[in-house]
């Protein structure tokens, strides 16, 4: 809880002694359980995931090899559960988002309509650090930029005591964190069997399925069977078990920069049995670094060359180059115009309230306010290069000042909203912990989901920081079916 925030929704609870009705088996169930059986599980789960290898590499952490040190993430046993209706709408907001978003990036590299209609200052994207004027009136297949978006969305309370979601984040380019997702629910069915005997909740297994299918979908035109890879930036890279695990769970290769190269404007992977031709390659590897003949000239993670093949239509990268662009915390604010002006809709999901530094009337306001606001860089991630103002010190929030005034093109700033709390499994017991939620979104031929996404978990006390690289756990997300 912060000092600025009205009291939190808490998911499990609608007061102290009135449990929300999608809860109630699971709060029956969970008050016949010993604590000493929880502590045991949870033992249990942490030594399964450090077997299986379910970690992250923390970059500024070095091990005695100089490499990334390698964390567990946190897991929590007590889920987060989505009414099946709540869902649905959530569902329709993300599907519309992510359309109206794909329709802006096209825009971008084409007729930026958008922009010639004053919705979007034309500095906002031209000068941008994600666009990308090589992909000026470069065609992708079905115009989709965005394959896999992960939106994140949180819960406020209102002053009724209802809650509303929000769309906090939208991340474009190589969104990570389904794997902790698959596995999460893998680990709940192997503990607690019981529970998926009891609630009809919808499953999430069939993830990598799906996503294939959207791959294959958007394989150049004239591909009848298309071969499909992932590409990764290597092992010490800090989700490289996931860029593995969902190559093995989709049956297709893992491939570093090394292994492909580029002939006649067609890629290749190197194999045993030689090359043998790319058509769609799942990227795990930022812009800067995918072609170093484009990009990054001294980058030994991409593939020289590659770029013309994308723009002589012969590979399909996704996601596309250049999609950054839509989800820089610059832009962010712009997206439910994106939604009217493409879609001819309301946007479903709202935005939270979002200040722009740049403008000098916002600028005014945050400045008088920081000790109140949560202040962003408009490039930054995993939670780092932010100011929550209720939280910091007074030297903490001056030297903010200082660097907000220096450059105020590079920071936004929003209320502080008290994200949503889930009761979650402490060491001294159980006790709400705030959360947000991550949905996946697949975009091919159709728009697919699996119902829920990745919980993520602030373990601290009243912080409001979900990310793994800031203490941050998972829980299971469970969407019951109607």
């Amino acid at each position: 809880m912060t000092a600025h925030a009205r009291p939190g929704f808490d998911e499990m609870r609608a007061t102290r002694t009135e449990v929300r009705e999608h809860y109630l088996g699971y709060d029956r169930w969970l008050a016949r359980q010993p604590g000493d059986v929880m502590s045991s599980r949870r033992e249990e789960a942490e030594m399964i995931f450090r077997r299986v290898g379910i970690t992250f590499a923390v970059y500024g952490e070095k091990d005695e090899s100089g490499h990334g040190t390698e964390r567990l993430i946190p897991f929590d046993l007590i889920p987060r559960i989505i009414p099946a209706h709540e869902w649905a709408e959530m569902e329709r907001g993300l599907v519309q988002r992510v359309a109206a978003l794909n329709r802006f990036i096209h825009d971008v590299y084409h007729g930026q309509e958008i922009i010639k209609a004053g919705h979007v200052p034309a500095e906002q994207v031209l000068k941008n650090a994600q666009f990308r004027p090589e992909m000026m009136g470069v065609d992708v297949p079905g115009s989709i930029y965005s394959h896999i978006a992960g939106i994140d969305i949180i819960r406020a309370a209102n002053p009724d005591g209802s809650g509303t979601y929000y769309v906090l984040e939208d991340n474009l380019r190589v969104p990570s964190g389904v794997s902790y997702m698959l596995e999460d629910r893998k680990m709940m069915m192997r503990l607690f069997p019981e529970l998926f005997s009891q609630h009809r909740v919808a499953p999430v297994a069939h993830y990598p399925d799906l996503l294939l299918e959207t791959l294959r979908s958007v394989a150049p035109t004239s591909v009848n069977d298309p071969t499909v890879v992932v590409l990764t930036p290597g092992m010490y890279n800090s989700a490289y078990f996931e860029h593995a695990f969902l190559a093995q769970q989709m049956g297709i290769e893992l491939v570093e920069g090394q292994d492909l190269f580029v002939k006649d404007n067609f890629v290749y992977m190197r194999t045993t049995q030689g090359p043998k031709r790319v058509d769609v390659i799942y990227r795990r590897v930022d812009d800067d670094f995918l072609d170093p003949l484009v990009f990054r000239s001294d980058s030994t993670l991409g593939c020289a060359g590659l770029l013309d093949a994308y723009r002589a239509g012969n590979i399909t990268l996704s996601n596309a180059v250049g999609t950054g662009v839509a989800d820089d915390k610059s832009i962010y604010p712009y997206v439910p115009k994106m939604v009217e002006f493409y879609l001819g809709e309301k946007p479903i999901l709202n935005n939270v309230p979002t200040y722009l530094c740049r403008e000098q009337g916002d600028l005014d306001y945050v400045l008088a306010h920081l000790d109140e606001l949560v202040v962003k860089e408009v490039h930054g991630a995993g939670g780092y290069g932010m100011l929550i103002g209720p939280a910091a010190t007074k030297a903490e929030v001056e030297d903010f000042r200082k660097a907000l005034m220096a450059h105020p093109a590079g920071y936004i700033a929003q209320p502080t909203l008290s994200l949503s709390t889930c009761p979650t499994f402490v060491g001294n017991g159980i006790a709400p912990r705030h959360i947000d939620l991550r949905p996946f979104v697949l975009s091919g031929k159709q728009v697919q989901m699996v119902p829920g996404g990745l919980t993520r978990v602030a373990l601290k006390e009243g912080s409001l920081v979900v990310n793994s690289s800031q203490g941050g756990g998972t829980k299971d997300t469970w969407v019951l079916e109607a």
